[in-house]
């Protein structure tokens, strides 16, 4: 089992300057001493395929992100496990709704829905999409809640260089721990790049 599914919490860090795709470092804490994770997203694609792997060297995928179609505003993402080739999970972005306020469902692999995950505070999302530089000073906050189990927070810290997500409670959470890292980096690439 991968370091990333047996901590707590961890941040995903992501450069912004960077002139084509973005390269995400998964670290165990925000000291950045321990390498979990990483995941490359390519530039130009139209049809979103993320992988998460335990390092850059790219040895061991953990998890396969594929987007359901080419450029959708509600689009659907399914989730596998790139290990054994289970389907996880799908999350699916609610188009409309999501324009005032990020709004994702989560699906089981029967297309169930089984939580969802929210933005925080109406009004902070407004301030953060109207007023210039806000989302410097405010950071954009996440829950994400599955039926029968915790929920999982989710705080996006950006600046012009980089961008930091931080998850916590993973392990006290009750949540698989795959479906918390999907969740994770389709905020980071997704949400992030908005």
């Amino acid at each position: 089992m991968s370091d990333l599914y047996k901590v707590d919490s961890y941040m995903v860090r992501q450069k912004v300057l960077k002139l084509l795709g973005a390269e995400f470092h998964i670290y165990s804490d925000d000291s950045m001493q321990q390498l979990i994770g990483y995941s490359k997203q390519k530039a130009l694609k139209l049809k979103e395929d993320i992988r998460v792997y335990t390092d850059e060297d790219k040895n061991t995928e953990l998890i396969c992100i594929k987007a359901r179609s080419v450029i959708d505003f509600g689009a659907g993402y399914d989730i596998t496990d790139s290990q054994t080739g289970e389907a996880i999970c799908c999350f699916k972005r609610e188009g409309l709704k999501s324009m005032l306020r990020d709004s994702w469902k989560v699906l089981d692999t029967s297309g169930n829905q089984i939580g969802k995950i929210s933005e925080d505070s109406g009004l902070l999302v407004l301030v953060r999409r109207f007023v210039p530089f806000a989302d410097l000073l405010i950071p954009q906050k996440f829950v994400l809640s599955v039926s029968g189990a915790g929920k999982v927070n989710f705080t996006q810290r950006m600046n012009p260089v980089v961008n930091k997500l931080f998850i916590n409670n993973v392990q006290s959470s009750g949540l698989d721990p795959r479906l918390i890292l999907a969740a994770a980096m389709l905020l980071s690439a997704i949400e992030g790049s908005d």
